[in-house]
C-alpha cells in the first residue's frame, strides 16, 4: 500500500545522518501552518498513530473542515419554505437552492481530487472553504431568484475542494489501523456542520430574518477556515504531481471503476444520500403545514438528531476496525430503512423518532462506505474519493429534487416509499460487498496457511476490512 506501512523501514536503507536531515526538514516544514505539502516526504512513509499530537491536530482540523463544508451546504435546507415564499416558487423548485449546490459540488469533487495531486491537499481545502464562505455571505442579499441560484451553484463548485481531498489526506497520513476512527471523527464534523447549518439558522431566522441568518453561516465558515489553517499539519506522505495530466487522471478514474468492489461502494453513497436528503428536504413542508404548524425554530430543532449521526459515525468507524465493514454497513442501511418507515406515522413523536433512527443508520452507512473507499483504493486515493463523492452528491442532487414530484403527487407516504426503494438498492450493494469481502478474507487465510509467512502480501479487497468481512 502506498499510503502507509505497518512494518519498520529496512534497517540499513538510510544512514542515521540522512534520516536526521529528512526529519529536521519535515519538522520545519510542518511547523508552517499554511504549508500545503511536505516536499521532502519520507521515502518510506509511516502513518500517524492515534493518541499522538499530530493525530489530535488532524482530527480537530478536519472536524472543522467537515463542519464548515456541510453547514454551508445545508443551511438553506430548513429555509426552503421561507425561500419558496419569498421568491414565489413551489416546493420542488425551491429545492434547487440545495440541489444545484450539491450537483455542482459533485462535479467539482471529481476535479478537486485530481487538482489536489498538483496543488497539494491543504492549500486546496483552505481556499475552497474561504471562497465558499464569502459566497454564502453574498447570496442572501441578492434580489433575484436566478441570481440566488447561480451563487448557490458557485458555492457548491468551490466546496468541492474539501470532501474528496479530506478523505484522501486521511488515507495518506493516518495509520491504516486507525483510519476508521479518524474517518469517523471527520464524518462527525460533517454531522455537526449539518446540525449547525439547520438548527442555528432556524433560531436566527426567527430572530433576524433568513437573510441575516444565511450571512451569519458564511461568517462562521470563515472562522472554521482560520482554525483549519492553523491546526492541520502539512502532508508527510503526499507526493506532488506537477501539471494536470489528463491521461493520468482518466486512467486513475477508469481503474477505480473497473475495481471489483469500489463501484458498489459508490452506488451505496448515491442511494443512501438520495434517501437522506429527500426526507430532510420535504419534512419541513410537512411539519409547517396543518395539523402540525411548526415555526422555523421548531422545525430547526428537528435537526438536533444530527447529534445521533455524530455519535454513531464515530462508533461505526471503531466497530468496523474490529468486526469488519460489511456487517456494520448492512446494519446501518437497515436502520435507515426502519427510520423512514417510522416517519410515516401521523404523530409528531413518530415522525421525530423515525428521523432519529434514519439519521443514525445513514451516518453509520456513510461512515463505513467512505472509509472503505480509502482502504480499497490501492493508489490514486484522491481519485477514488472523488468518484465516491461524485456519486454521493449526484444522488443528493438528482434524487433530492425528484422527491419533490412524489411530494406533489402523493404526499409524505409517496416520499417515504421512494426513500425506502433507494435504501433497498443500497442494501443489495452492501450485501454484495459483504459477501465478496468474506470470500477475499477466506482466500487470504488459506494462502497464509499454505505459505506460513507472517509478512505475506495482503490481497487488494480484504484490505478494506483488515481481513474481516
Amino acid at each position: 500500500m502506498s499510503v502507509s506501512r505497518d512494518n519498520d523501514p529496512e534497517p540499513n536503507s538510510v544512514s542515521a545522518a540522512d534520516t536526521a536531515s529528512i526529519d529536521a526538514k519535515s519538522t520545519a516544514h510542518s511547523q508552517n501552518p499554511l504549508a500545503s505539502t511536505n516536499a521532502n516526504a519520507s521515502p518510506d512513509p509511516v502513518g500517524i498513530k492515534p493518541g499522538s499530537a499530530a493525530f489530535r491536530r488532524i482530527s480537530i482540523a478536519l472536524f472543522l473542515a467537515g463542519y464548515a463544508t456541510f453547514s454551508l451546504i445545508y443551511c438553506v435546507q430548513p429555509l426552503l419554505p421561507e425561500v419558496a415564499l419569498h421568491f414565489g416558487v413551489g416546493p420542488a423548485e425551491s429545492s434547487l437552492a440545495l440541489s444545484l449546490t450539491t450537483g455542482f459540488l459533485a462535479f467539482a469533487i471529481l476535479l478537486a481530487g485530481a487538482v489536489s495531486e498538483a496543488t497539494g491537499r491543504k492549500q486546496l481545502m483552505l481556499v475552497s472553504m474561504c471562497v465558499a464562505s464569502i459566497l454564502n455571505l453574498i447570496a442572501p442579499f441578492l434580489p433575484d431568484w436566478h441570481a440566488f441560484l447561480v451563487v448557490r451553484a458557485l458555492e457548491g463548485l468551490m466546496l468541492g475542494g474539501v470532501p474528496a481531498v479530506a478523505m484522501a489526506y486521511l488515507a495518506e497520513e493516518i495509520d491504516p489501523k486507525a483510519l476508521g476512527v479518524a474517518m469517523g471523527i471527520y464524518i462527525s464534523g460533517t454531522a455537526i456542520g449539518g446540525l449547525s447549518g439547520r438548527v442555528v439558522i432556524g433560531f436566527l431566522t426567527d430572530l433576524f430574518g433568513w437573510h441575516a441568518a444565511l450571512g451569519a453561516m458564511g461568517a462562521l465558515g470563515l472562522l472554521a477556515a482560520l482554525g483549519f489553517a492553523v491546526l492541520l499539519p502539512a502532508s508527510r506522505n503526499f507526493v506532488r504531481k506537477p501539471g494536470f495530466q489528463v491521461r493520468y487522471h482518466l486512467r486513475a478514474w477508469g481503474g477505480h471503476l473497473k475495481h471489483a468492489g469500489l463501484p458498489f461502494v459508490f452506488l451505496i453513497g448515491a442511494f443512501a444520500m438520495g434517501c437522506f436528503v429527500t426526507v430532510f428536504n420535504y419534512v419541513g413542508f410537512r411539519l409547517s403545514d396543518a395539523p402540525y404548524g411548526l415555526s422555523q425554530s421548531q422545525i430547526g430543532l428537528i435537526f438536533v438528531v444530527y447529534l445521533c449521526g455524530s455519535v454513531t459515525s464515530s462508533i461505526a468507524g471503531a466497530l468496523s476496525d474490529k468486526l469488519g465493514r460489511g456487517p456494520v454497513l448492512v446494519v446501518g442501511v437497515l436502520l435507515a430503512g426502519l427510520g423512514v418507515t417510522l416517519s410515516m406515522h401521523e404523530s409528531l413523536t413518530g415522525i421525530i423518532g423515525g428521523i432519529v433512527v434514519l439519521t443514525s443508520g445513514f451516518f453509520v452507512a456513510h461512515s463505513i462506505a467512505s472509509g472503505w473507499v480509502g482502504r480499497l483504493a490501492e493508489n490514486a486515493k484522491g481519485h477514488a474519493s472523488s468518484l465516491y463523492l461524485l456519486a454521493y452528491y449526484l444522488g443528493s442532487s438528482i434524487m433530492g429534487s425528484a422527491g419533490g414530484w412524489f411530494w406533489d403527487h402523493g404526499g409524505w407516504n409517496a416520499v417515504a416509499g421512494f426513500s425506502v426503494a433507494l435504501l433497498g438498492c443500497a442494501l443489495v450493494c452492501g450485501l454484495y460487498l459483504w459477501r465478496f469481502a468474506s470470500k477475499a478474507a477466506a482466500i487470504q487465510q488459506g494462502e497464509a496457511s499454505v505459505t506460513n509467512s507472517a509478512h505475506s502480501a495482503q490481497p487488494d479487497f480484504s484490505k478494506a476490512s483488515h481481513g474481516r468481512a
